[in-house]
Parts: C-alpha cells; sequence; structure tokens
C-alpha cells in the first residue's frame, strides 16, 4: 500500500511539473484564413486556367510556416511562399485550376500543412462548372 501511494505521488508530481513547462495558451503561430472555400461559378473551358488567392493571417505570437499545399488532383496547382509569416502579417495561397479536357462540375481540396498547433491541417476548397469547348 505504501509502494502504492508512493508510485501516485511521483505521478502527480510529474504531472505537475510538465504542467508547468507546457505552452501558455495563445502562445505560438495561429492560421486564419479569410475564406476556406471559393466557388469560381461557371467558367469556360476555352477561356483556360483560373486563379483563386486565399489569404490568411497569422494571428499568434510567432512566425507562421506553410509546410505543405497539396491538390486533390493534377489539374489543380497551390502556389505559397515557404517564407514565414511573422505574427500579425498577412500571406496568401494561390490556387489555380485547369479545366481542360474537364466539362462539368469540379470539386477540388488543397490541404495545406502549417506549424499551427491548433490547424496544423487546414482543407481550402475550389469548386465551379466548366462549360465545354465546342
Amino acid at each position: 500500500m505504501k509502494r502504492i501511494l508512493s508510485l501516485l505521488m511521483v505521478a502527480i508530481w510529474l504531472t505537475a511539473a510538465c504542467g508547468l513547462h507546457a505552452a501558455k495558451p495563445g502562445t505560438g503561430a495561429s492560421v486564419e484564413f479569410e475564406e476556406k472555400a471559393h466557388d469560381f461559378g461557371t467558367i469556360r473551358e476555352a477561356d483556360g486556367t483560373v486563379t483563386h488567392v486565399f489569404g490568411f493571417t497569422n494571428t499568434g505570437s510567432s512566425p507562421l510556416v506553410i509546410i505543405s499545399a497539396t491538390a486533390s488532383c493534377g489539374c489543380t496547382h497551390p502556389k505559397y511562399s515557404p517564407e514565414p509569416v511573422k505574427p500579425g502579417e498577412k500571406g496568401s495561397i494561390s490556387v489555380s485550376y485547369n479545366p481542360a479536357h474537364r466539362p462539368g462540375e469540379f470539386d477540388k481540396t488543397i490541404k495545406v500543412r502549417t506549424n499551427d498547433p491548433k490547424h496544423k491541417r487546414v482543407n481550402l476548397r475550389i469548386t465551379g462548372i466548366v462549360i465545354p469547348a465546342k
């Protein structure tokens, strides 16, 4: 019984000690997107590639890094700067969609990975309808 009580006390002490070194709430990078979805509406295949820019702000207290941005298919291309975004500053991810040979509705997802501890993964989405070329 004495041994169990001693182990319990050590476990409580370790839990408390680890809590003292944990990150304070509100610290670190924090990404806040202006929007997470964009509808291109009806576009014409003959007009070629369309692009939308997803803006975001680092609302945290340390630099925000976009680790990666990957699209759900080869017709969609995200571009972003690998440079850290300072606290309070804005950044963007530009997403282009090529409608060539893709008539009809589309719904594409862009998976964004960041160093934000609360939003390590953010999904952006583009949608629309492609009118085929004649």
